[in-house]
């Protein structure tokens, strides 16, 4: 049995820390991430379920389903580490206000395709163009 990744023991007040490695995203993906830390990710912007869940590519329902101490599937994991990157950049970026960040990943932008952020995150390509946004903001350039 491997040693649990420590990356999740860890209390969740993001603003300034760092986010996840590329590689630590593959180790703890494969590995699959807790059901209950989906709850824990969400709640560092109050997402809703819904949300949650389609990111993380299911249902409300499949989620409500699967118990807090059983794992999420590689993709699942995956996903939700990258959500969890994306917070940590955006309330990075926003100086830890949650409410902006909130605003934020729910209002359209137009070099998203005028598609919010959280629907761009349903893929994980998604997920890059909208931390490049990030990134834009970050140096102050137009986003």
């Amino acid at each position: 049995m491997s040693t649990p990744v420590r990356l999740f023991e860890e209390e969740f007040v993001p603003y300034g820390k760092q986010p996840a490695s590329e590689y630590a995203v593959v180790k703890t993906s494969r590995e699959g991430i807790l059901r209950s830390v989906a709850d824990d990710v969400s709640d560092l912007v109050g997402l809703t379920d819904n949300e949650i869940a389609y990111i993380l590519g299911m249902t409300p329902r499949n989620l409500h389903r699967i118990q807090g101490e059983k794992r999420l599937a590689t993709d699942a994991s995956e996903r939700l580490l990258l959500l969890r990157n994306i917070l940590i950049h955006a309330l990075d970026t926003f100086e830890g206000k949650e409410n902006v960040v909130r605003h934020w990943l729910r209002t359209p932008i137009a070099e998203l395709n005028d598609q919010t952020p959280l629907q761009m995150m349903d893929t994980v390509t998604g997920f890059g163009l909208v931390d490049n946004v990030l990134g834009r903001l970050d140096y102050g350039l137009p986003a």
